[in-house]
Parts: C-alpha cells; structure tokens; sequence
C-alpha cells in the first residue's frame, strides 16, 4: 500500500485503501453519461499471438463503461488483419481496428509523406498518432486512456485507475500518467528508468542547472510507463516523438501545454510486468541501447528549446556526473531489494549503467551533429490546416476496411 507523500509539482493519487474495482467502475459508468469514455491499445500483429493480449481482451469484455476501443494494428498483411478482426471481435464496446498496413491507410499515409506531414517512422509512436486521429475524427469520446498490449498482468482496474482522474467531471485534470512497482518474479525491473531517466534528471540538474522543466519531470515516479490518459481537447495540440523518446515527449508536450495542476499521476497496479526488450549492448540500433539514446536526445532537445547551449564538454560533464549518481542508486536499489526478499544483479546493474553512459556521449553527439532534428510528429490541428478532409478520411477508410474483411 501506497503512503500519501506529495512529490514535487504534479500531484500523485495514491492507491491508499484498496478500494473494490466494483465501486470504482459504478462511479465509471455514470461518469461516462457526462465524459463518454475511449480505449487506445497500440498492436503489433505478433502480440495477438502471445498470452498477454489475450487475458488483456478476458478483461477488457467486462468493462463496463467503455465508449468506444482503438486498436491501431501494425505489421499485418491482409490475412491478419482477418485474424484481428475475428480476435477483437468478441468485445462487446464498440471498437475499431486501424489497419495501418492495408492499402486505404497507406494511401492516406502517403499523401501526408508528401507533404512533409506524416510520421517519418514506423513505431508505437506512428501507431499512436493515427488511433489519436481517429478518437478526433470518431468525435465519440471525451475522455481517453491508452496502454500497451503486452501487460502479463494485467486486471481491468489498472484502466478503471488509469482513466478515473479525467473522467471524473469533479476534476480539472487534463492528463494521468499511470505508475506502478516495477516489481515481478521476485526481481526489481524498470532499467531504464531507474538507471537512466532519473539519474540523468538529476546529473543535468547538477550541471547545467535546476529548472522547472527538470523538476517536472524528477516528479514523476515512473517516467517511462506505457500508460496514461487524457481529455480529447489534448489530442488537437501534441506533438509526439515516433521514436523512444515517445512516453518522455509526451511529458515534454505536457509541460509545454498545461499548467502542473491540470497534470497528475496515479498508482494504477500493485504489480506490473510485460515483455522486456533486450539490453543490446553490442547494438545502440536496438533494444534498451537505442531506446536510451532516443530518451536522451529527447530531454536534451527540450532542454536546448528552453535556451540551453550544449558542446561536448558539456557532454562529457553530463556523463560523469551521470555516472556516479546511477552506481550511487544501484547500491539503493541494492539494499531496497535485499530488505524485500528480492533479487537484484548488481553486475548486470552496473553493465547497463555503462552502456547508458556510452549512450549520453553518442546522444549528445547526435545532437550537435543534428541539432535541427525534427522527430516529432505534427499535431492534428497542423495536419488538418493542411489536409481538411483527412479526419473523414481516416474514418472512410476504417469503416471501408471493416466492412469489406470483417467475416
């Protein structure tokens, strides 16, 4: 059980009295007369055939509240998506599923390649951004909440939490990032974050200089979670990265947007645990070496938009600094470990500390290499300024897809 603790400037809501899901989802239902509710899930074809996605959709068909679900479905050729259609199609809300490589979609994706507009890669963050249009052209859902499909365990309160904050008409919040114990099989999780994202917070803080921006993001206490939810009115004006740097571009846009008290964040599982990716350390292409690099190039970008100037010894102050702050955290994740009965390497630990090190110098040289870099991909109001008709569009085409494979 969570204590009550107010970390720096977002508010947290706290899982405090493990209150029944059944009362939480009756308050759901009639919040939903007032704030109709939506469901973004980001799929790659091969999730459909793994368990997780499965026990997620076991779930989800007893959901009550639910408006409406999007399922974005990427790498599939026509005889999956058949197969998408038949595995989604036991859930009772209305759902759509964006075919994103079928022809009607790529289409729409190529006049948008044209003009400059269109994600510049393949990703979650690509498949995000065409569920977010579609949840705008839709126009049937006020409130919306996003998680991945890789989740093994999952339960259908990590949604009713996840969503409760911007589907209570009672609140003001805009955006709920979800957080959770990277906890499971008697092992701390979460890399990344643990050695990544929150040291190298606190090492920028140390070198170029506190800001609210780096305050902000030292607020949140799991930074990298898949999970969170928003009020439709978001979707017009973010911007988001197509690469890794997604889930911290998307705070990034946050901060830019909104003032902190229309941001919060929610404790929406005791456990968490899904697919993990490879620490790739041989490879800064791939796995966790090349979503760190993603990560950094992300925070760094936001931090020169706010007037910081960097060069390499820059860098290289960064990294040390980096780097004495993280072996510092891994004896406290250490200790935290040994003091639950739990298990921790500490030379694996120290591995992916190293790496992530390496990866803060080949970051930063991306960055001066680069520095006008646009990774992000447009927001919809500029889309639509340019293509009026696209939203519609995007619509025919689901609809058109559906109605010609579906059976």
């Amino acid at each position: 059980m969570a204590d009550f603790h107010q970390n720096g400037l977002v508010t947290t809501l706290h899982n405090l009295a493990n209150r029944p899901l059944e009362a939480l989802e009756a308050e759901l239902v009639q919040f939903s007369e007032k704030r109709p509710m939506a469901l973004i899930l980001p799929s790659l074809f091969s999730e459909l055939e793994g368990p997780a996605l499965a026990k997620i959709v076991d779930h989800l068909v007893k959901v009550p509240y639910l408006n409406e679900i999007v399922i974005g479905l990427d790498r599939a050729n026509e005889s999956q998506y058949r197969h998408a259609l038949d595995f989604f199609g036991r859930l009772p809300q209305h759902h759509r599923i964006l075919w994103n490589d079928g022809p009607r979609l790529r289409a729409i994706d190529d006049e948008l390649q044209q003009l400059g507009l269109a994600p510049k890669e393949m990703g979650k963050g690509r498949n995000v951004w065409y569920c977010m249009g579609y949840i705008l052209a839709s126009n049937k859902s006020e409130s919306v909440a996003l998680h991945d499909c890789d989740i093994t365990t999952y339960d259908r309160e990590l949604l009713a939490r996840l969503i409760y904050p911007v589907a209570n008409p009672q609140f003001n919040y805009e955006f709920c990032k979800g957080f959770y114990a990277r906890v499971a099989n008697g092992k701390i999780n979460g890399r990344v974050s643990r050695l990544l994202v929150t040291p190298l917070i606190r090492a920028l803080q140390r070198t170029i200089g506190d800001s609210e921006y780096l305050q902000f993001m030292d607020s949140f206490r799991y930074p990298l979670a898949g999970e969170f939810s928003f009020r439709r009115d978001v979707l017009n004006d973010i911007r988001i990265p197509s690469d890794w740097g997604l889930e911290i571009g998307v705070l990034s846009e946050m901060h830019r947007n909104y003032s902190s008290n229309r941001l919060c964040q929610a404790d929406i599982a005791e456990t968490y645990d899904h697919k993990h990716q490879d620490l790739s350390l041989n490879n800064d292409q791939g796995g966790l070496s090349k979503m760190s690099i993603d990560i950094t190039k992300a925070m760094f970008r936001k931090l020169a938009t706010q007037g910081n100037t960097f060069n390499l010894e820059t860098f290289r102050s960064v990294k040390a600094t980096y780097f004495r702050i993280a072996l510092d955290f891994i004896e406290t994740y250490h200790n935290d470990a040994v003091m639950n009965g739990l298990t921790l390497d500490i030379h694996s630990e120290e591995k992916a500390v190293e790496m992530f090190a390496s990866n803060i110098m080949k970051a930063g040289q991306s960055f001066l290499d680069n520095p006008m870099e646009t990774p992000f991909i447009p927001s919809w109001n500029r889309v639509v300024s340019a293509m009026p008709d696209v939203l519609d569009r995007i619509v025919t085409a689901v609809e058109a897809d559906t109605k010609e494979y579906l059976g």
